[in-house]
């Protein structure tokens, strides 16, 4: 009879999960796969937890079977034998060879304890399970001679999905992803059979990067179906979301029932339960329908307010407190006004004032030049071309600005040919917030996204599905909008009428005064969720030495503007 006991709740306070936790009872030892954490440890947990789930006192301190923290493990070679392929958990040798999977006997460790500080050496199995770029990742066993184990990676990425080089693009109809290779293992093994052969792969983590989904997209992409295998927790519903937004109406989720995964199902003899679950897998639909009090009272508790990150001009946050996510943001201007230059000083006020991550695209200028504006706000000095940067011997800082302002992975470049249609940018924006987990996009400008001869009835219909999606996925969609000589977005009005929050730029570019003909002029419109009120709302000075945007805190001075509708 089997010790472990599945689908208990998990003891960590931070995590609370109803059915993530799995305790042995035999080894007092348990792990969440919500939280992905071992137990015991020193975590803060309720206090029931060591009365339902008893730990051992002496000695070392046992936890789960796959937890790391425990050891350290220094200078470990792998073996230079041939390893062998070995059946384990119910899974054959066979399959095991199929996937490469080798088990070389009594490699030789070295680690330190990170309990008991002290070192220790010796000798375990080690499974090493090959990934399609010629690393592999490494499992070893008994590292505290009783039921430790180890995972670490030799030349290992995190942007492929193990078995993949095993299986052809397209392939077959249906491609299934577990979260585990020994799941993938176990799934191929009890799918496949008569000669048929059914693509299984699995994720390097519980946690994928962004760049895994880039790569394997098109893989991915090319099966009719992907069926996800994954747990029934937090963690799994928050990866079938996740791939759901990349591969619409393609995933396909299991319902494992009282089994935690496939391997389970394996070592269990329910291979036929298995594949029962595989078949009546159902089509992913977020959890998003509303009935009960609990529902809306969920909604209330969970759901923030405005997420915001301030603009750092006074008068403008006081209306409308900042750029806001989840709504559709349009800046407006007549042609020379300054408005790209208004989105990069936003841009940069993202970057270096909130934890926010962003895409942003200029369709009239190259990447290079959207970098370096960016470079020459950080430091405070014009070197938005590879010259002035020559001549004033800064490249040497330049390089290291740019490291700075990427080393966070925050700010994501793209780019949008007009030629492929709206529809591949509404794509584009799906897949860098499931993806990269973006939280707002910048773009410009919205007339030059779309061709043809009806550019009002597309941008009609861009504005409004881009209004809808910065709600539906919860990101903040920002965009500049030319104006005509009345004060109205060109082509179609519908692009204003469609935005949340409208703001309009003013600048008298015939001023006699320099440094008034520098200063650009900010207006809320007739758009704004917020409700705090419409009108002049602060003014930036543009410095040319620098070539930045600094908010400017002298007093507002309008310039008139044709639209009725604004009150100056």
């Amino acid at each position: 009879m089997s010790s472990e006991v599945i689908h208990q709740k998990c003891p960590y306070k931070d995590c609370g999960s109803s059915d993530a936790f799995c305790y042995n009872e035999e080894k007092m030892v348990g792990h969440c796969k919500s939280c992905d954490r071992g137990y015991p440890s020193k975590e803060l947990m309720f206090d029931w937890a060591k009365t339902e789930y008893p730990v051992k006192e002496n000695g070392f301190t046992p936890k789960a079977i796959e937890e790391v923290d425990v050891f350290e493990v220094f200078d470990t070679p792998t073996s230079k034998s041939d390893g062998k392929y070995v059946a384990t958990r119910g899974i054959s040798s066979n399959t095991m060879e199929f996937y490469g999977v080798k088990l070389y006997d009594k490699v030789p460790w070295k680690a330190q304890n990170k309990q008991t500080k002290l070192y220790e050496s010796g000798v375990s199995d080690e499974w090493q399970f090959p990934y399609p770029s010629g690393g592999y990742k490494i499992r070893r066993h008994g590292l505290d001679k009783e039921h430790f184990a180890h995972f670490s990676g030799m030349g290992i990425k995190s942007d492929e999905l193990f078995g993949q080089n095993l299986f052809a693009v397209g392939s077959s109809k249906m491609v299934t992803v577990t979260e585990g290779e020994y799941d993938a293992m176990a799934a191929y093994q009890m799918l496949s059979g008569g000669g048929y052969t059914n693509p299984v792969v699995s994720l390097p983590s519980a946690t994928p990067s962004g760049k895994l989904w880039e790569k394997c997209k098109s893989w991915l992409d090319s099966f009719e179906k992907i069926i996800l295998s994954a747990d029934n927790d937090k963690a799994g519903q928050a990866l079938a979301e996740r791939m759901s937004l990349m591969f619409p109406s393609k995933v396909f989720v299991m319902d494992h029932g009282q089994f935690k995964d496939a391997n389970d199902f394996l070592i269990n003899n329910k291979s036929r339960d298995f594949k029962n679950a595989w078949w009546a897998a159902k089509k992913f639909r977020p959890d998003d329908v509303l009935i009960d009090a609990d529902d809306y009272l969920n909604l209330y508790d969970e759901s923030p307010d405005f997420e915001y990150f301030p603009t750092g001009v006074e008068q403008l946050d006081e209306k409308i407190l900042g750029i806001c996510k989840g709504y559709f943001t349009v800046i407006q201007a007549p042609t020379g006004v300054g408005k790209t230059e208004v989105m990069r000083y936003l841009e940069y006020q993202c970057l270096t004032t909130s934890d926010y991550t962003f895409a942003y695209m200029h369709l009239e200028e190259s990447k290079l030049r959207s970098v370096l504006g960016l470079v020459s706000y950080q430091l405070d000095d014009n070197l938005t071309l590879k010259k002035f940067i020559e001549e004033k011997g800064r490249d040497a800082e330049v390089r290291e600005s740019i490291k700075g302002l990427t080393d966070s992975e925050r700010m994501i470049q793209f780019s949008y040919k007009p030629e492929d249609g709206y529809e591949t940018l509404l794509d584009k924006i799906k897949y860098l917030v499931a993806a990269y987990g973006v939280d707002y996009v910048f773009f410009e400008p919205i007339q030059d996204l779309v061709t043809g001869t009806d550019k009002e009835g597309q941008l009609a219909d861009l504005s409004s599905r881009l209004g809808t999606m910065a709600s539906d996925i919860g990101v903040g969609i920002v965009t500049i909008a030319h104006q005509n000589q009345t004060g109205e977005t060109m082509y179609a009005t519908m692009i204003g009428k469609k935005a949340a929050f409208e703001i309009v730029l003013n600048r008298d570019q015939e001023a006699e005064d320099l440094t008034e003909r520098n200063r650009t002029y900010i207006t809320v419109g007739r758009k704004n969720r917020v409700g705090l009120g419409n009108g002049p709302a602060g003014s930036f000075a543009f410095d040319l030495e620098t070539y930045k945007l600094k908010p400017w805190t002298g007093p507002a001075k309008p310039v008139t503007n044709n639209r009725e509708d604004i009150p100056f």
